[in-house]
């Protein structure tokens, strides 16, 4: 009941019904002796104090001790032996082990046992493991083991008592004389067994107490000749008991106890706990064998427990498989993870679940609302670093949470990705518990008047029971793991469509490469015989237009137009090709000389051009390839010059961009150089005009090959392919273009070059 691990070991006394001697090694001189001898061997202490132990055993004894002290142990060595002693011959049960520089002796007597009895405990011990052998159910399995220790020891009450994560502990098996109350489902605070006790019973330690209320017996001297320190009773089976630990027996009406652990791994799982109402002595021997029932006990624990647990992951593990799989062969991952919605929440046993997918939020099952959940997420992306974030308690941690702990009790978050904001949140609801406790779990503390705590032991045990609130059912471990195999999965999902993706993309590219080559090579292979069907067919006319009528003269005539249409779109087929294929050669480029040229090629073309040209300021310099703009504003300043209609007609051109941004200087007169790479913000030019306008829903086909949205003989004609190599060449360049338009007032015409 002291969390002080000194007065709990080093004590200066041990239980009444053995001996216990402290030797020196390898003398083997009796350095302390506990003051009793005279009472188990007929000698005064005083008479072993400084003599060494072949003052009590026989030289073979002595070398049996001699032999085992040999060995690397660190444990207790037991053995029996016999001593002559002024009462006679006497036999001992012998507890050996070694502590700070000294070795320690314990001599318990051995109660005779007879033959029949020696032969009852192996039987019942066998009969016990054979009976538990046969039990699957753990709760049936841990309440025959209650049953059989009782047979072997004869305690009034025997439970097996199971520790949580947080050390308190809960009866959760019992066999007891009908008349005593049941201690069956009660709950007991982690004060009850401080943690130095705990620790000793990790280690496997045993503890029997056959008299609460018996005198301790002192060791003389109190303290050890060779460390000068009180002797450290760690792995002394005969240690006295603490008062604190005497009192809170007797509190509870037990006079006796023997308590084994049962460690399972290497934790504390529980202990079997024996209690009787008078002092009771239990044979060495029996005990002995309790502890290798619990050691049996704790084997098919492990085993059970882990067995159930199994059927638990498999169940797990195939949803899993499947979930995975599903989703792996979706195109839409929302979709796929919340279709259909039970099976996301089946993976951990959650009753709501909420998909965050680039701050898109879907919800399954019961759960808070969309701005709780997105409020949740920004609160957790504060609290944790960890891709995986679990609680039972959450509005503990989050007290917001209180207004929906009906659904969002437990939480346990999964996040795929931080930067883009990927999360899976899955929820519990509350789970109201009554738990029974033996006694006030509080009662065990005491506040000092200086304000330090201290534990008692309780005075009080009768059922207090205490209504937890806030909680929802834990998240089990497998669980934990299998979302984090699901976030691996998911992850692994979207590089490999990434890389799909990348796979497909490359071979388009190399698709698109073939399909130039052979455009490139078709238009020009075509471009021989058609120019000789073309001129074939010019000679004919004139060779034999005084012969052929008006039928042939007309036909002769549209199959020359045909060949130039024809050939016109070999060449725009040819050029496009071209583009695909042509290395660009990017120089710092004057856009107002290329304009300027542009311009005046099209003023000796078009004997129609009468728009006024407006240029708001110069135009800059960049890095281009200047044959391939000029052809950019070549078709943008046909199309703006043919689809104009009106009785004054009028083309700006300029450009978009930050003032005072890049190496030019706007409003000098003169063009500047322009370094776009260090430019913020990249230049786009327009090109606008007053013309006809495109319809809406003719923007986004403007730019297809070969489309045209005017009859041929309308507007001057064309190929229908100019927008799509200005398109082309654009994009080479690294910018886009794009089109704002209002029938019967223009069109815009914007592009970027990155």
């Amino acid at each position: 009941m002291s969390h002080d691990r000194k007065l709990i070991y080093f004590s200066r006394s041990i239980q009444p019904h053995g001996i216990l001697l402290v030797l020196s090694h390898p003398e083997l001189k009796i350095l302390q002796v506990s003051v009793n001898t005279q009472a188990h061997l007929g000698i005064p202490h005083q008479n072993l104090l400084g003599q060494t132990l072949d003052t009590l055993l026989e030289d073979s004894q002595i070398q049996a001790i001699n032999k085992c002290l040999s060995k690397d142990f660190s444990g207790i060595n037991p053995s029996k032996i016999l001593i002559r002693t002024p009462k006679g011959d006497r036999s001992f049960n012998v507890l050996l082990h070694r502590t700070t520089n000294v070795i320690v002796l314990e001599l318990e007597p051995v109660v005779p046992q007879t033959q029949e009895n020696f032969f009852s405990i192996s039987a019942l011990l066998k009969g016990a493991i054979a009976q538990l052998q046969q039990v699957s159910s753990t709760s049936e399995f841990l309440q025959l083991v209650t049953q059989e220790v009782r047979n072997l020891t004869g305690f009034d009450r025997v439970m097996v008592y199971q520790f949580d994560f947080q050390g308190a502990g809960k009866v959760i098996a019992e066999a007891k004389q009908d008349h005593l109350p049941s201690y069956l489902d009660l709950h007991y605070p982690a004060t009850d067994i401080p943690e130095p006790v705990r620790e000793a019973y990790k280690r496997g330690m045993s503890r029997f107490i056959p008299d609460l209320s018996a005198q301790a017996i002192e060791l003389v001297p109190p303290k050890n000749l060779v460390t000068q320190q009180p002797l450290d009773f760690s792995l002394a089976v005969l240690r006295s008991v603490d008062p604190c630990c005497v009192e809170y027996h007797q509190n509870i009406g037990v006079a006796a106890i023997m308590v084994i652990s049962l460690v399972k791994g290497q934790t504390l799982w529980g202990l079997i706990s024996c209690h009787h109402q008078t002092p009771k002595f239990v044979p060495y021997e029996i005990r002995e064998a309790c502890e290798l029932l619990a050691q049996f006990v704790v084997s098919e624990l492990t085993n059970k427990v882990d067995r159930e647990e199994l059927d638990y992951i498999v169940k797990l593990r195939s949803l899993q498989s499947d979930f995975i799989e599903s989703i792996s062969q979706a195109d839409n991952l929302k979709q796929a993870l919340v279709n259909p919605a039970p099976r996301l929440l089946d993976l951990v046993n959650a009753q709501g679940a909420a998909v965050c997918l680039e701050d898109e939020i879907t919800l399954v099952g019961l759960t808070p609302t969309v701005e709780q959940v997105r409020d949740l997420i920004d609160w957790a992306d504060t609290q944790v670093s960890n891709p995986l974030f679990h609680t039972n308690l959450l509005p503990k941690l989050y007290p917001e949470t209180l207004a929906f702990k009906d659904v969002a009790s437990g939480l346990l978050l999964l996040q795929i990705s931080k930067v883009r904001r990927c999360y899976i949140l899955w929820f519990r609801p509350e789970v109201l518990q009554t738990v029974n406790w033996a006694g006030n779990p509080n009662g065990s503390t005491t506040v000092k008047a200086d304000g330090t705590i201290t534990l008692s032991p309780r005075k009080s045990f009768e059922q207090w029971q205490e209504t937890v609130q806030f909680t929802s059912l834990p998240w089990k471990a497998c669980e934990l793991e299998q979302a984090l195999d699901l976030r691996n999965a998911i992850v692994g999902i979207v590089l490999n469509k990434a890389d799909e993706l990348a796979q497909i993309n490359q071979e388009l590219e190399r698709s698109n490469q073939e399909l130039d080559s052979f455009a490139y090579a078709a238009s020009h292979d075509l471009k021989e015989p058609l120019r000789g069907i073309h001129n074939f067919s010019t000679l004919l006319l004139r060779g034999y237009e005084s012969v052929l009528d008006d039928v042939g003269k007309s036909r002769l005539q549209t199959l020359i137009r045909l060949t130039r249409r024809m050939e016109s779109l070999i060449d725009v087929l040819l050029k496009f090709s071209r583009l695909g294929q042509a290395e660009l050669h990017f120089v710092p480029t004057d856009i107002n000389l290329i304009v300027n040229r542009v311009l005046e090629d099209l003023r000796i073309s078009r004997q129609d051009f009468q728009a006024q040209i407006r240029i708001p300021r110069p135009l800059p310099v960049v890095n281009c390839d200047p044959v391939l703009i000029s052809e950019v504003f070549t078709n943008l300043l046909s199309n703006a010059l043919k689809y104009n209609n009106k009785a004054e007609q009028w083309i700006e051109i300029g450009y978009l961009g930050e003032e005072g941004t890049g190496d030019w200087v706007l409003g000098t007169g003169k063009s500047q150089k322009v370094n776009q790479q260090s430019s913020q913000f990249p230049i786009t030019f327009y090109v606008k005009d007053n013309g006809i306008g495109i319809r809406e829903r003719h923007l986004d086909i403007i730019f297809r090959l070969f489309k045209r949205l005017h009859e041929q003989h309308l507007y001057g004609g064309g190929t229908g392919a100019g927008l799509t190599i200005t398109k082309k060449i654009i994009e080479r360049h690294g910018g886009r273009i794009w089109v704002e338009s209002t029938v019967d007032v223009g069109s815009t015409f914007y592009f970027s070059l990155a």
